[in-house]
């Protein structure tokens, strides 16, 4: 075969390659949504001669291109497990695995963050704590970087210096520190967030700062479904699934949690939830802007409200045996400005639980 039949036979080859991928980009069904990076999909933009002639067509479309090419969620593995395994990368896209565990790059401290949700929490305390007999607590929930970042020399967080900034722009309250109780194992391995089951001594700590007992009695349960964390499907790598446990007692059981988005009562541990896409939103339902737990055998004359991320939906319901009830506000979802309409804040304990991943990207903060 002569050298310019050859180089026919590739360029033919790779004109019908890139030509049938593209074909079956454009005949295959769109799909919505990624599972593994829970993130809605682009869809096919609308044409129109403005949008061609700004150029948002054809940007709207790369997006398109991108998001439905067919094999996708094979390719970004291929091309993920490469950069990492082969080429020897330090991270895919921010994502980092060290000791086992998957993690995303946070650093460094910023401080126009903190400032940012000093300022949401110095607004809550104006417009509703200033004045009333309540007590205001403050604590901080270390991301699993704490624990692995500097450790394997990858960048990380001053997390002293963060909690000293934070502190020094809301005196107004008592921190509990709870980074002693915390150590890398109490974090899932592809996930942000921290396991209900290791996480009784930290409950205990916020107890013992707020001035409640806590019995420390559960009833360890396995959830059944496997469990990929929110790493597994940005970083596209073949991580192995994980269990989920969560703790029950006849306390809990006892409980009842309102919903004031549905106006109707949901479960502490939502069932339906742990079977979807996120199993970690079986705790109190996930992203909720505002829950009551009641408990009946608790103190009729003990009330909590707790601000919270989602690192909270996993420990404050252990926190509800040491109360009556327990009210639950997520102020990314829920303006500040509209908590008078549902709360009352006299003789209560109030307590703000965040997480450094939030605190460092305050943004959402309303």
């Amino acid at each position: 075969m002569t050298e310019k039949a050859k180089n026919k036979i590739v360029v033919l080859s790779a004109a019908v390659f890139f030509l049938g991928f593209f074909a079956w980009c454009l005949l295959k069904p769109v799909d919505p949504v990624s599972d593994s990076e829970r993130r809605p999909l682009a869809a096919m933009p609308s044409f129109s001669v403005s949008a061609v002639m700004s150029g948002k067509f054809m940007q709207d479309f790369e997006s398109y291109a991108m998001d439905q090419f067919p094999l996708r969620t094979g390719f970004r593995t291929l091309k993920s497990a490469v950069s990492l395994y082969l080429f020897r990368q330090k991270d895919v896209g921010g994502i980092y695995i060290a000791d086992g565990y998957a993690s995303k790059l946070e650093y460094p401290v910023n401080t126009d963050s903190l400032d940012n949700a000093a300022a949401r929490f110095r607004r809550v305390y104006d417009k509703y704590l200033n004045g009333q007999n309540s007590n205001i607590y403050l604590s901080v929930i270390p991301d699993k970087n704490y624990f692995l970042a500097g450790q394997n020399g990858y960048p990380a967080m001053d997390y002293g210096a963060l909690v000293s900034y934070l502190r020094e722009r809301t005196d107004y309250m008592q921190y509990i520190d709870i980074f002693d109780c915390l150590e890398l194992e109490d974090y899932y391995k592809t996930d942000t967030h921290w396991r209900q089951e290791r996480i009784t001594d930290v409950a205990g700590r916020l107890a013992e700062g707020m001035g409640i007992s806590l019995s420390g009695e559960y009833r360890v349960k396995l959830l059944e479904n496997p469990f990929y964390g929110v790493y597994y499907g940005q970083s596209a790598l073949p991580l192995p699934a994980e269990q989920i446990y969560y703790l029950e007692s006849d306390i809990l059981d006892s409980c009842r949690v309102y919903d004031y988005e549905t106006n109707g009562e949901i479960p502490v541990y939502d069932m339906e939830k742990s079977r979807g896409k996120d199993p970690y939103e079986m705790f109190l339902s996930g992203s909720k802007s505002l829950l009551t737990i009641q408990n009946p055998g608790g103190a009729a004359d003990r009330r909590l409200i707790v601000f919270r991320d989602s690192f909270g939906s996993s420990i404050v319901p252990l926190l509800a045996e040491g109360y009556g009830e327990v009210t639950l506000v997520d102020i990314r979802y829920l303006s500040s400005e509209l908590l008078g309409n549902f709360l009352e804040f006299d003789n209560c304990d109030v307590l703000f639980l965040y997480s450094t991943l939030v605190l460092n990207n305050s943004e959402t903060l309303k």
